[in-house]
């Protein structure tokens, strides 16, 4: 079953032949670039959403986005990590 699209057919043809011709190396490096891309964008969301907190306050939100809370708990109270005023 097709799957809707806002692409013409034709470019999707193209798109499908390019990506089938290039080789293995820059299909991973499209798909690099592709999940760098969707990073940011998150990245940039949620310092509009949350612009009250600091930069290490971003960064745990994203690691327990990203991976879970518990990973953000751990990086959060490791010894080494530093503190900000707001005791994040």
């Amino acid at each position: 079953m097709p799957v809707p699209t806002d692409t013409h057919p034709d470019a999707e043809r193209i798109q499908i032949g390019l990506l089938r011709e290039a080789g293995i190396a820059r299909r991973l490096e499209l798909t690099f670039d592709m999940t760098q891309s969707a990073l940011d964008l998150s990245d940039c969301a949620l310092r509009r959403r949350h612009p009250d907190l600091s930069e290490q306050e971003l960064q745990l939100l994203t690691v327990a986005l990203r991976y879970g809370d518990d990973l953000a708990n751990a990086v959060r109270t490791h010894p080494g990590a530093s503190r900000t005023k707001g005791g994040a």
